[in-house]
């Protein structure tokens, strides 16, 4: 009975933690803060450069109480975007799906417990190509961040179109929040995967003592 609980509890905490970290690698997909520029060659007033995986916005001080804001979406096709945010959007999407499928065989794994079904081809295996799936939303998110984390850290620049006037380098560049939020997210995902290896099929002859005693 304690063998069992501990794996019920595995399960909880693995499906609360996947769930978490595919969350928040969708909500950081969309954030902006993915790159934080400061420039102050561009406007007559120092700005600041969100650089997202799908569009960059400049925020300029106009007054001490009135910011003005001016964002540029882009999408796959557009040849300025570093090797990077392009690689990046493929792979976010990519755990995105990853993440929702790996969902979708914990809850059938899920299930065949609820129900009393026994036998690993039942129980464990949903519970194993779910954390299969998981590890890779998990990795395609820390490939991400860690890759456009590492641009940052060595001061690489983006050609931006003319119509965008934000120049090819910042005078100052750091990691914005969304990392933050994507490495977080990666670091729940491959955690549930450890949980989900600890889940153990109950053998036949366990499956329904309470109906034995009876």
């Amino acid at each position: 009975m304690s063998s069992r609980t501990n794996s019920s509890n595995c399960q909880v905490v693995g499906f609360a933690f996947a769930t978490a970290g595919w969350i928040l690698s969708i909500v950081c997909m969309g954030l902006i803060q993915w790159r934080m520029w400061h420039v102050n060659t561009t406007f007559s007033e120092p700005s600041v450069v969100y650089v997202g995986m799908w569009r960059v916005c400049v925020y300029r001080h106009v007054t001490c109480f009135d910011m003005s804001t001016l964002c540029y979406p882009y999408t796959y096709g557009e040849t300025f975007l570093p090797v990077d945010i392009r690689v990046g959007q493929y792979l976010l999407l990519a755990a995105s799906i990853l993440g929702l499928m790996g969902k979708v065989f914990i809850v059938f794994a899920v299930r065949n417990i609820s129900l009393e079904t026994v036998g690993r081809k039942c129980i464990y295996n949903p519970f194993a190509v779910s954390g299969i799936l998981n590890m890779a939303a998990g990795t395609c998110v820390l490939i991400t961040v860690i890759w456009n984390h590492k641009s940052v850290m060595n001061g690489q620049g983006i050609s931006f179109p003319p119509s965008f006037h934000i120049p090819l380098q910042p005078d100052r560049q750091e990691m914005g929040s969304a990392m933050m939020v994507a490495y977080l997210a990666a670091f729940l995902m491959l955690l549930s995967v450890l949980l989900h290896l600890r889940v153990k099929c109950p053998r036949p002859d366990q499956a329904q003592p309470e109906a034995l005693e009876m």
